[in-house]
C-alpha cells in the first residue's frame, strides 16, 4: 500500500458528504466479482465518475473495478495498514502530521481541561495544612475510612477478595466506589501515602477524564469543535460540580458522574452513528444491517453496559439515574417508528448493552453482596420494559394509528410493570421506598434544598449553583425538544431527556444539580456559539445552520461540515481588533462570573486554619495521654466530625453520636454534669460559633467565649481543659481532673487559680467550692500546674489530671 493511494482515498472521502456510503458500494459490489459495470452500482454518474478520474476506480476492458480494495477498506474503517514510502513520501510526513493534526483545536481543547483542573484546585491552601490532607465536608471522610479498611485488609490491588468479602457495612451502598478507590490506591503502593493521594487527587483527575468525555459527546452532536471547546469551559466552572469534585473531595460523586457521561457518551455514539448513515441515503433497512455490522457499535454497546452496571453500584440513590433511561428508550422508540425504522432492529446494541448490564450488576449482588436487590435489579427492570416498548414499537409501525396512542399505550406498560414488580416483589418495593424517603425527605443538609429555593428568590439559585449560563441552556433545551419533534435526532433526544429529568430533581433536592450539569454543559456549549454568531463574533455552530441543512438533516453540498457528517470542523478561530475584545467580555460574563462563584460554595464546605489546629493540638494531646478510640473519640457539630475523628482516631465512619448529642450539650448550663454521662465515650469536644444569640450560662458561651476558665461571677470547668482556641473554634479535652483537697474556715470559701497559655492566649482559670463543717473542701480542676490557694500553692502533675487523682492541701 502507497501513501498516494491512502491519500487518494482520503482526498475523496473528505470532498464528499456522501463519500463513505459511495465507497462501501463499490466496495460491495466489487467483492461480488472480478469487474463489474457502472448499472451493477447504485450511485449517480458525477459521483462515480470522480471515483474512476481519481484512480479509486479503474477501467479494465470495458468494465470497472476497485483499484485497491484493501486501501479504501483500510481508509473507510479507520484503520491503518504497513505503508511502502518513497523518498518523497517520507520527506512529506512530518508536513501529513501535522495537517492531520488540528493543532488550534488540540491546544484549545488541553487549555480547557488545565480550567477543569484548575477551577477544582481553589481550596489547595485549606486542603494541604499542617501536614494533611483535609478534605472538604463531612462525607469524604466515610470515604477515607472505608478506603483504610480495606487497604489494611488487603495485600495489594490484585487481593480481589476483599472486595468479595468485604468487612462489615463497608458496600451497603457504595460499593464501586470503595472499590475504585482502594483499587488506585493499592496501586499507588498502598499505606497512608496512597491513601492521601487518592483523597487529593482522583476527584481532579477524574473530572478531567469527564471533561474529555463531555467533549467528544459534544463533538459527536455537534461536529463543532468550538461547541465542544465551549461546553469543557462551561462544565469546568460549573460551581457545584466544582465543589463536589474539587480537591480532596474523594465522594461517590467522582464515580457516578464519570459513569453518567459514560452512559452518555455510548448512547449519544449509538444515535449518532446510526443518524449519520441514514443522513447519507440509501435503504433504510441496508443502513441499519450496516450499523449492526460494524464492530465498533458492538464495543460501545458493551461499554454503555458496563457503564450501567458501574453506576449501580457507585453510590445509594443510582436507580434515580435509570429512570431517564426508560424515559429515552420510550420515546426513541417512537421516534424510529415515526422515521421507517425497525425499533428492535435500530435499539438491538441498546437492548444488548443493557443485558450486559443487568447481568453484571445482578452477579456482584448475588456473588459479592454488593448492594441491596431492589437496585442490583433495577437494570433488569429497565431491560424488561425496554424489551416490551420495542415490541410494541414493531407492532404500531405496521398499523396507522397516530404516534400519541404508542406513547400513552408504553406509558401504561411502564405503570404496569411497577404495579407488578410491587406486588410480585413487596419487600424488595418496601425496601425501596424507604431509600426514596431518605432521598428526598430527609432535612437538614445543605444539599437537600431546592435549586429554585427561595432564599435566592428563585432565579438567582441555579446561577449561583450552576453558572450564568444557565438560562442559556433552558433556552437550547426548547430548541432540542423542537428540533426532536421535526426531525430524526436520537442524540439530541437523549441529551433532552436526561437534562429534563434532572431538572425535576434538581429542583426538589439541589443535589441532582451535579448531574444535571452534565447535560447541560453540552446545551450551554452550544448556545454560547450561538449568543457569538448572533453578534456577529463567530459562525454559527453546525447544528443551527439551517441554510446548510437538507429536510431530512443532513448537509448540503458545500456545507463547511464533515464529508462523512462525523469528523468535525478542524479549526477554531479567534477574532482580531475590537472583536476580540468583544469575544473577552461576553466569555468573562458566561466563564468568569461562574468562576467567582466556585471559591465561595468551596469556602463553604472546607475547614479552617483554627479547626486544623485544634485537630492538631488533640492529636499531640491523645497520643501523648495514650488515649485509644473510643477514649480519644471528639464530640463537634455533625458537620464536622468526621473530619475531627478521622485524624485523631480514624474512626470516621459515623456521625450519628454526634448528632444526636452536641447540640443538647453546647445548651446545657451544665458541661460538668455530662462529665459522667460520656462514661468514656467523649475524650474531646470542640465547640464552634452558632448563629443566633446564645445564653451566657450555656455550654457554648462557657467553652467558646470563656474557655472553661470561669471568672467575671462564674466558676471554671472542672472536666474541660483548653488545647486549642480561637474565636470561632476551641477544643477541649475532657479529663477526670485533678482534685485539691484544702482546709479552711467552715463556710468560707476556697478558691484554686492558675494561669494558663494555649494557643498564644493567656487566661487565669479559677474554681471555687464551699468548705464544708469538717474544714475540708474538695476543688476538682483541668489543668496541670501551680495552684494558688489563698496564700498557699500547691503542683497538680500532668498524671493527676488524667488518673483522677487527689492532692492535698495542708494549712
Amino acid at each position: 500500500m502507497t501513501a498516494d493511494a491512502r491519500e487518494t482515498v482520503r482526498t475523496f472521502l473528505d470532498d464528499r458528504p456522501d463519500g463513505e456510503h459511495a465507497l462501501e458500494a463499490v466496495l460491495a459490489v466489487d467483492a461480488e466479482g472480478e469487474t463489474w459495470t457502472f448499472d451493477d452500482v447504485a450511485l449517480d454518474s458525477g459521483t462515480f465518475g470522480e471515483l474512476v478520474s481519481s484512480g479509486v476506480v479503474e477501467k479494465v476492458d470495458g468494465e470497472y473495478r476497485v483499484a485497491d480494495p484493501a486501501v479504501v477498506e483500510a481508509v473507510v474503517a479507520g484503520d491503518e495498514l504497513a505503508v511502502e514510502e518513497s523518498p518523497d513520501d517520507r520527506e512529506l510526513s512530518l508536513e501529513r502530521l501535522r495537517d492531520a493534526v488540528d493543532t488550534r483545536a488540540l491546544t484549545a481543547l488541553l487549555g480547557a481541561l488545565l480550567v477543569v483542573a484548575i477551577a477544582r484546585m481553589t481550596a489547595y491552601r485549606s486542603v494541604f495544612q499542617e501536614g494533611y490532607v483535609v478534605s472538604p465536608g463531612n462525607d469524604p471522610y466515610y470515604f477515607r475510612y472505608r478506603m483504610a479498611e480495606l487497604l489494611e485488609e488487603s495485600s495489594g490491588p490484585l487481593d480481589y477478595g476483599v472486595l468479595a468479602e468485604p468487612p462489615a457495612g463497608s458496600f451497603q451502598t457504595r460499593p464501586l466506589a470503595h472499590a475504585t478507590n482502594w483499587f488506585v490506591a493499592e496501586l499507588l503502593g498502598g499505606g497512608q501515602g496512597a491513601a492521601d493521594a487518592v483523597a487529593a487527587w482522583l476527584p481532579v483527575i477524574a473530572s478531567v477524564a469527564l471533561g474529555l468525555v463531555i467533549y467528544t459527546l459534544t463533538l459527536l452532536l455537534t461536529r463543532d469543535v468550538r461547541v465542544g471547546i465551549a461546553s469543557v469551559l462551561v462544565f469546568a466552572v460549573t460551581p457545584i460540580h466544582a465543589v463536589y469534585t474539587g480537591l480532596g473531595f474523594v465522594d461517590h460523586q467522582l464515580h457516578q458522574y464519570f459513569w453518567l457521561g459514560i452512559t452518555l457518551l455510548s448512547l449519544t455514539w449509538l444515535a449518532v452513528d446510526l443518524q449519520r448513515r441514514l443522513e447519507r441515503g440509501g435503504s433504510r433497512r441496508a443502513i441499519v444491517r450496516d450499523h449492526l455490522r460494524r464492530p465498533t457499535t458492538w464495543l460501545v454497546a458493551l461499554a454503555f453496559g458496563l457503564s450501567v452496571a458501574a453506576g449501580i453500584h457507585a453510590w445509594g440513590g443510582s436507580p434515580l439515574l435509570l429512570l431517564p433511561l426508560a424515559a429515552y428508550v420510550g420515546l426513541r422508540v417512537a421516534l424510529d417508528t415515526r422515521a421507517g425504522l425497525s425499533p428492535a432492529r435500530a435499539n438491538l446494541p441498546l437492548l444488548a448493552g443493557l443485558v450486559v448490564g443487568s447481568g453484571l450488576s445482578l452477579a456482584l449482588h448475588h456473588r459479592w453482596g454488593w448492594h441491596a436487590e431492589f437496585v442490583a435489579t433495577t437494570p433488569a427492570l429497565v431491560l424488561g420494559g425496554a424489551i416490551a416498548v420495542t415490541a410494541l414499537g414493531e407492532l404500531w409501525r405496521r398499523t396507522d394509528v397516530r404516534l400519541g396512542g404508542l406513547l400513552a399505550l408504553e406509558g401504561i406498560v411502564a405503570a404496569g410493570g411497577l404495579v407488578a414488580f410491587r406486588r410480585l416483589q413487596p419487600a424488595v418495593w418496601a425496601d425501596a421506598m424507604s431509600r426514596v424517603d431518605d432521598l428526598f425527605f430527609r432535612e437538614g443538609a445543605t444539599e437537600t434544598a431546592s435549586l429554585f429555593a427561595t432564599e435566592y428568590a428563585v432565579i438567582f439559585g441555579p446561577m449561583y449553583q450552576l453558572g450564568m449560563g444557565f438560562y442559556v441552556a433552558l433556552a437550547v433545551l426548547a430548541w432540542v425538544v423542537w428540533t426532536v419533534a421535526r426531525r430524526y435526532e436520537p442524540g439530541w433526544l437523549l441529551v433532552g431527556t436526561y437534562a429534563g429529568y434532572l431538572l425535576v430533581l434538581a429542583g426538589i433536592q439541589v443535589r441532582f444539580a451535579g448531574q444535571l450539569a452534565i447535560p447541560l454543559a453540552v446545551l450551554t456549549g452550544l448556545g454560547f456559539v450561538q449568543l457569538l454568531s448572533v453578534i456577529e463574533l463567530a459562525r454559527p455552530p453546525v447544528p443551527f445552520r439551517d441554510s446548510e441543512l437538507g429536510a431530512d438533516g443532513a448537509p448540503r453540498d458545500g456545507a463547511s461540515v464533515a464529508a462523512d457528517g462525523g469528523r468535525p470542523e478542524p479549526s477554531v478561530s479567534v477574532p482580531d481588533g475590537r472583536k476580540l475584545g468583544y469575544l473577552v467580555g461576553v466569555g468573562l460574563l458566561v466563564f468568569g462570573l461562574s468562576l467567582i462563584y466556585v471559591p465561595g460554595l468551596t469556602a463553604n464546605v472546607t475547614h479552617s486554619e483554627a479547626q486544623v489546629e485544634a485537630v492538631s493540638a488533640i492529636d499531640d494531646h491523645a497520643e501523648a495521654a495514650n488515649r485509644t478510640y473510643p477514649a480519644n473519640y471528639v464530640l463537634s457539630d455533625w458537620g464536622d466530625n468526621r473530619m475531627y475523628n478521622h485524624f485523631v482516631s480514624g474512626e470516621s465512619q459515623s456521625y450519628g453520636y454526634a448528632q444526636r448529642n452536641y447540640a443538647d450539650f453546647v445548651s446545657d448550663s451544665n458541661p460538668d454534669g455530662r462529665y459522667d454521662q460520656f462514661a468514656g465515650r467523649v475524650g474531646y469536644v470542640v465547640v464552634t460559633e452558632a448563629t443566633g444569640d446564645v445564653p451566657t450560662t450555656s455550654a457554648q458561651a462557657q467553652l467558646l467565649e470563656a474557655y472553661g476558665a470561669g471568672g467575671n461571677g462564674t466558676d471554671g470547668l472542672a472536666h474541660y481543659r483548653a488545647l486549642s482556641v480561637d474565636e470561632d473554634v476551641a477544643a477541649f479535652a475532657v479529663v477526670p481532673g485533678a482534685t485539691l483537697e484544702v482546709s479552711g474556715e467552715p463556710g468560707a470559701n476556697v478558691t484554686a487559680e492558675t494561669d494558663v497559655s494555649v494557643s498564644g492566649e493567656s487566661f487565669t482559670y479559677e474554681r471555687s467550692a464551699a468548705v464544708d463543717g469538717d474544714g475540708r473542701a474538695s476543688v476538682t480542676v483541668p489543668y496541670a500546674g501551680e495552684y494558688a490557694v489563698g496564700d498557699r500553692t500547691v503542683r497538680v502533675t500532668e498524671g493527676d489530671v488524667l488518673n483522677g487523682s487527689s492532692v492535698a492541701l495542708e494549712a
